[in-house]
């Protein structure tokens, strides 16, 4: 068996184990042995990987392993997505129609946006998929939304990181990044004018959950010379309302 088959065999069998908890609530090392049809030390090696990233644990006292904390963030996290991408997905759909540009909505992920729902209106001139791509935070409109309203360690960390430059508007700089986070947070909006790329301009507004924490930023993004500078305000102000009503669907109250 060659290397590569060897950790997709144990990917795989990593798996079966997290659902045979799923299903049994709390099991042995003999009972997965004996339901993956694998030897004992082999399953004890998956339970221990499982157990050293905080995914399964084990009874001090009966010696079972059940399923751990650290499958809820995982959980958590996938639950945001699908949340927040099938409730906004309508919404994107209609402000592409109205605007005629690309609608996005991003999540944080540790040090990039990632795009969970994407709309392309009639005027867009691109045809490329920003679905799942992940983004740069300081560079793009929806990074800067997400950073503006992150925890406070989230921005350190990213303000402290080295900002990559992908333009000549690009921010490099970690006194002007955080101006513009304040001044984002401060106006309920970012712009990004050709920093991610150039001829590329985009807005963005946050998207609250339930409670009051901001989960999302829902952007809009089209080529410079469509959407000059000078409109972008007024764009903004358009993608603030629908970045609401977003949230009133995502359940906040706010």
């Amino acid at each position: 068996m060659t290397e590569k088959s060897s950790a997709v065999q144990s990917v795989d069998r990593a798996v079966s184990v997290l659902e045979s908890l799923a299903r049994h609530g709390e099991a042995g090392v003999t009972e997965i042995a004996d339901e993956l049809g694998v030897h004992k030390s082999t399953a004890f090696r998956l339970l221990g990987a499982l157990e050293n990233r905080g995914l399964v644990a084990q009874s001090k006292d009966r010696g079972k392993y059940y399923l751990a904390a650290g499958m809820l963030r995982l959980a958590g996290a996938a639950a945001i997505r699908l949340d927040i991408s099938q409730e906004g997905t309508p919404l994107c759909r209609e402000l592409a129609d109205e605007v005629g540009e690309t609608v996005n909505i991003a999540i944080l992920d540790d040090d990039a946006a990632v795009n969970v729902a994407q709309a392309r209106g009639a005027a867009s001139v691109t045809t490329y998929n920003w679905l799942g791509r992940r983004t740069p935070l300081h560079a793009t409109s929806s990074g800067k939304i997400l950073l503006a309203y992150a925890p406070v360690a989230a921005r350190d960390r990213a303000l402290a990181a080295g900002l990559e430059r992908f333009t000549e508007r690009t921010v490099t700089s970690a006194a002007e990044l955080g101006a513009q986070l304040t001044t984002a947070a401060g106006q309920g909006y970012a712009l990004a004018v050709e920093e991610l790329e150039i001829g590329l301009n985009a807005v963005a507004a946050p998207v609250y959950a339930h409670d009051g924490v901001v989960t999302g930023a829902l952007s809009v993004s089209g080529p410079a010379y469509r959407m000059g500078e000078e409109l972008l305000p007024k764009l903004a102000k358009r993608t603030m309302a629908v970045a609401e009503e977003l949230s009133r669907r995502m359940g906040y109250g706010g």
